[in-house]
Parts: C-alpha cells; structure tokens; sequence
C-alpha cells in the first residue's frame, strides 16, 4: 500500500541515527534541525514575544523544527479550555520525532548516568535521547535538566 504523501512541514525524523552522527563528535557545523523543549514551546503559546521571534527567525532561516511525543504529553497535561486548538495547529506544523528503540536505549544510559547526581528523570532523559540520537540541537530554557555532554543546545 502506498504511503500518503506528507507536507515536508509534518515530516518524520528518521527512526535510525544518521551515519554521519557519533555521540562523541563535537557540534556540527550546521544546524539540521532544532527539537523544541516543552518550556520553549509553552511560551511560544503563551505568547512570550522574544521566544516566539526567535522561534520565527529559526523557522524564516529555513532550518526545520521538531517536536517529539515527550512535550506533546507535557503541553497536553496542562492545557485549558479553549487552547487546545492552538496547541494542535502548534504541532502540526512542525515535523515530529519518533521515540524508537534507540531513543530508549541512549534515555537509559543518561538515566543511570545523571539520574542521581543531576536529578535527570524519565521525561528529560527521553527528550535529550531524542535529540542526540536524531542529530538535532535541543532548544531549552533550562539547560541544567540536560547534562549530557553529547547534547548540543540551540543558541538564540
């Protein structure tokens, strides 16, 4: 059966890391792609005019932003009534990362790593996996909930 054609805007990020990434290579010289943290994308739809200008300047530069399941579940718990559709309009227009067996392992690793000496839990872990394994730079307003040496953060 054939798969339906996706706008590049709802693509997927591959399921297996690209070849070209290794954990223990230095920041790539460009930017592939920027996943969002939930923190970043609770403001952007609450309207905080700096991070939604950033967000828009990324976006206008052509470089292609994600969201994965973890803020999804995150932004989902805390919306109210009459949000909901902003927040669908929000992910839809954006390219998703998909959680897989990778992502589980790498998730593991941080969590018996940083989960006693950092405080690391499940949620961060997953979104820090994600981001490495998918060779994305992690946009985040709280850096100290990510450790890892291998993740590289979006500057604004």
């Amino acid at each position: 059966m054939a798969q339906p054609h996706r706008h590049r805007r709802h693509q997927r990020v591959r399921e297996a890391a690209s070849p070209r990434y290794s954990p223990s290579s230095s920041a790539p010289a460009a930017v592939t792609g920027v996943l969002l943290d939930s923190d970043v994308i609770i403001e952007v739809l609450r309207g905080r005019r700096e991070i939604s200008h950033g967000l828009r300047a990324i976006e206008h530069r052509g470089v292609p932003t994600y969201c994965c399941p973890i803020s999804l579940a995150e932004v989902w718990a805390g919306i109210r009534p009459g949000e909901e559709a902003a927040a669908e309009a929000f992910f839809n227009s954006r390219g998703e990362v998909v959680l897989d067996a990778a992502v589980g392992r790498r998730a593991g690793t941080y969590l018996s790593r940083y989960a006693r000496s950092h405080g690391v839990q499940i949620a961060d872990a997953l979104v820090a996996a994600a981001a490495s394994v998918a060779g994305l730079r992690l946009w985040t307003l709280n850096r100290r909930h990510y450790p890892m040496s291998d993740i590289v953060f979006h500057d604004t």
